[in-house]
C-alpha cells in the first residue's frame, strides 16, 4: 500500500458536505507571520473564529470532513480509546497526524495543532507499543526515578507516531475500591501519589517542552475524582458521582499531587467528571478559577473531559456558558452531546453566539486562547511550521523499552504469602503446570485502557505472557504444561495458577462485589485438590477479598495489571530478582470493610499500606 493509498484508509470517510466554514476576509499570509510573536500579541491578531477554533478539541472518529480543520480553525484533535487508524501501527499513526497538521497548516495563521491521546501506561492506543503496568502497579514500586524513566519512554513511543499530547498522569488518590478507575491511582498516600505523578510529569515534557522527544503532560482529573459516595440500588456505581467531603480534606488528600504537578511544569490540567458537593467540576469557578488558576498560579490551560460540559445540569448552551466562565480553557467535543446531530460544529456555533451576546465576556476568551498559545508556544509550535520526526518511529516496542517495563514489572510485584520458602520456584522442577485463563493471555495481563477502550482477553498486542516469561527461564528439561482449568496438576513439582479480574475501565469497571469469580475459585480448588504446591497470581486492577484463596496458597503475589511484558512476573517467580513491591493500598479482609484506608479509626485491613514480603 501507498503513502497516499495508507493515508486515505486512516483517514475518516466524508460524512457530509461542508455546512459552511468560520473563514475571515483578511487575506491569507504565510505562517512565518507569528513566529516571534508573543502569544498575547497573537490573540490580538485574530478574530473571534480563530480563538473559538483553538479552544476547540474534535474527536477524529466525529470529525464530519477534514477540512473542517482548515475551516474552523480547530485547535486540537483527539483519539480516544481505541480510536486508531485503519492500520493500526506507528507509521500509520504518524501518516494520520501529518494529514491533520497539513490542514492546520492552511489556515490564515497557520498554527499547528495540538494532538491528545491517552497514554496513561505507555503508547497503549498503538499495537506494538510498549505497554507498563498501570498506575496502582507504579505505586508499589515507590520508585519515581523508574517512574520519570517511564514517562520519557512513553513520551519517545508518542512522538514516535507523531502525537504531541497525552492525558496522563493520573493523580487522582482512590478513596474506594470499588471505584472502576482505581488502578489509574497510584495509591491512597497524597505524598506517594504527588511524587510519583510529578515524576510522570518530568518524564513526559523532558527538559524542554520543545525537544523533540517531549509529549506535553495532562494531570487529571481535577479534583476528587476519586472521593465519590458510592450509590446504592440496582445500579451502584462511584464513577463520576458526589464527593461529599469538606474542603479540609479536599486539600489535604487530593490538592497535593498538583500543587506537585504545577511545580513539575505540568502544561495542562483536564476537569474532573465528578462533583463536588453538590457542583460538577466542569461548572465549579472556585475550584478551576479561585483555586487553581488564582491561589495555585497554575498558568497553563484547563482541557474539559470527554464530553464533559454535558454533566453540567440545563441545556448544551448553558453547559457552554457555565463551564467556560468558570475557567475551562479547551471544550473536549468528541461528537454529538445530548441532542442528536450537537458535536463540535453547534458548539462552535453556540460558544460564538455567546460571546456576541455577552453572556461569555471576550477577556474570558481571549485569557482562554492566550493559555493555549502559551502552551503552543513553549512547545515550539510556533516558530516553525509543524514537523514530524520520524527518528523516533523505531523506538515503539524497542527492545530496550520493553527492558525498562519489564523492570517496572517487577518492582511492582507484592508477595502477600510465601509459606516454607515456596518461592522462588527451580527452573530446573520435572514438572511446572500453568493454570488459570490469565496464564497465557497479555489482554488480562494489560487491563482496560489497553487498544481499546476497556480492553480485551488474547493477543491484543505484541508481548509476553506470563506463560511465554516462564518458558523462556526453565530448563529444557521441564516439562511446562499449560491447563487453563487445573486439572493436569497432578503430579507437578509446582503449579502457578493466574487468576483475576476481566479487562475494564471507567463505568464498566465499578463493582459492588469485589470476590474472586466462581470460575476463578473452580480453578483453584481443583489445583488445591490435587495436592501440588500452588502458587497463586493475582491480575487485577485493586484489591479483591482473597481470604480463602489466601489460606489454600503456598505463595501468592498480586501482580496488578503489569501489561505486556509478563516476564517480569517470571523474573520473582524463580528468583532471578527478589520481590521489592510494597502495597500502596489497603488491602480489605472483607466486603464489609469497604472503603479502607489508612488512618480509619477502625482500621484493621488484611494487609496495611506498605506491607510487601520479600526472599
Amino acid at each position: 500500500m501507498t503513502k497516499a493509498k495508507l493515508l486515505k484508509a486512516c483517514l475518516l470517510p466524508l460524512t457530509g458536505l461542508l455546512l459552511g466554514s468560520c473563514n475571515t476576509t483578511e487575506p491569507i499570509v504565510r505562517h512565518e507571520s507569528i513566529a516571534g510573536k508573543s502569544a498575547d500579541s497573537i490573540v490580538q491578531m485574530m478574530s473571534l473564529a480563530e480563538k473559538v477554533g483553538q479552544m476547540t478539541q474534535v474527536g477524529r472518529d466525529f470529525l464530519i470532513h477534514q477540512d473542517d480543520i482548515k475551516n474552523y480553525f480547530l485547535g486540537s484533535i483527539l483519539s480516544g480509546g481505541g480510536s486508531s487508524p485503519a492500520v493500526n501501527e506507528p507509521a500509520a499513526w504518524a501518516d494520520m497526524v501529518d494529514g491533520f497538521q497539513a490542514q492546520a497548516a492552511h489556515t490564515r495563521l497557520g498554527i499547528p495543532l495540538l494532538y491528545g491521546i491517552d497514554a496513561v501506561h505507555g503508547h497503549n492506543n498503538v499495537i506494538g507499543a510498549t505497554i507498563l503496568p498501570h498506575n496502582i502497579g507504579l505505586g508499589a514500586t515507590g520508585n519515581s526515578d523508574l517512574v520519570r524513566q517511564l514517562g520519557r519512554l512513553t513520551a519517545e513511543e508518542v512522538r514516535g507516531t507523531g502525537i504531541n499530547w497525552t492525558f496522563a498522569p493520573c493523580v487522582a488518590n482512590s478513596r474506594d475500591e470499588r471505584w472502576g478507575r482505581a488502578y489509574e491511582s497510584f495509591g491512597e498516600d497524597p505524598v506517594l501519589i504527588a511524587q510519583l505523578g510529578a515524576a510522570l510529569v518530568e518524564g513526559f515534557q523532558g527538559s524542554s517542552l520543545d525537544a523533540n522527544d517531549a509529549i506535553l503532560a495532562c494531570t487529571k482529573h481535577y479534583i476528587g475524582d476519586g472521593a465519590p459516595t458510592w450509590s446504592t440500588g440496582e445500579n451502584g456505581m462511584i464513577d463520576r458521582g458526589d464527593a461529599q467531603i469538606s474542603e479540609a480534606e479536599l486539600r489535604a488528600l487530593h490538592l497535593p499531587q498538583y500543587i506537585a504537578a504545577i511545580a513539575s511544569g505540568t502544561g495542562t490540567i483536564m476537569a474532573s467528571y465528578n462533583s463536588w458537593n453538590g457542583v460538577k467540576l466542569h461548572g465549579h469557578h472556585y475550584l478551576l478559577t479561585d483555586l487553581l488558576k488564582g491561589e495555585l498560579g497554575f498558568d497553563g490551560f484547563i482541557v474539559s473531559d470527554w464530553q464533559g460540559i454535558d454533566e453540567i445540569p440545563g441545556n448544551f448552551k448553558n453547559d457552554i456558558i457555565t463551564s467556560i466562565n468558570a475557567g475551562i480553557d479547551m471544550v473536549m467535543v468528541p461528537g454529538d452531546t445530548r441532542k442528536a446531530g450537537r458535536g463540535y460544529r453547534e458548539f462552535i456555533e453556540t460558544l460564538t453566539e455567546s460571546v456576541n451576546e455577552g453572556s461569555i465576556e471576550m477577556s474570558r476568551i481571549d485569557d482562554a486562547v492566550t493559555r493555549i498559545l502559551t502552551i503552543k508556544q513553549k512547545m515550539g509550535l510556533l516558530e516553525l511550521p509543524y514537523h514530524n520526526d520520524r527518528a523516533l518511529t523505531p523506538t515503539v516496542g524497542s527492545a530496550d523499552h520493553r527492558t525498562l517495563a519489564r523492570q517496572a514489572v517487577r518492582e511492582s510485584m507484592v508477595m502477600l504469602k510465601n509459606n516454607n520458602a515456596a518461592l522462588p520456584l527451580s527452573k530446573n522442577a520435572a514438572k511446572i503446570v500453568l493454570a488459570g485463563r490469565g496464564a497465557d493471555n497479555v489482554g488480562m495481563q494489560c487491563g482496560g485502557w489497553s487498544i481499546s477502550w476497556q480492553g480485551g482477553h488474547g493477543d491484543i498486542t505484541l508481548g509476553t505472557s506470563i506463560y511465554e516469561g516462564v518458558q523462556g527461564l526453565v530448563s529444557e528439561n521441564t516439562e511446562l504444561v499449560i491447563s487453563v482449568d487445573g486439572s493436569a496438576s497432578a503430579g507437578a513439582d509446582a503449579v502457578i495458577v493466574v487468576v483475576g479480574e476481566d479487562p475494564y475501565a471507567e463505568m464498566h469497571g465499578d463493582r459492588e462485589n469485589l470476590e474472586l469469580s466462581e470460575a476463578d475459585l473452580g480453578v483453584i480448588n481443583t489445583v488445591t485438590s490435587s495436592g501440588a504446591p500452588m502458587i497463586v497470581v493475582l491480575l487485577s486492577g485493586r484489591p479483591l477479598i482473597i481470604n480463602e484463596v489466601l489460606e489454600q496458597s503456598d505463595a501468592f503475589l498480586a501482580a496488578w495489571l503489569p501489561g505486556t511484558e509478563g516476564n517480569g512476573i517470571a523474573d520473582i517467580i524463580f528468583g532471578d530478582y527478589a520481590p521489592s513491591g510494597k502495597l500502596s493500598v489497603s488491602w480489605p479482609a472483607s466486603m464489609d470493610q469497604i472503603p479502607i484506608n489508612s488512618g480509619d479509626s477502625d482500621y484493621n485491613p488484611l494487609f496495611p499500606v506498605g506491607y510487601g514480603l520479600s526472599y
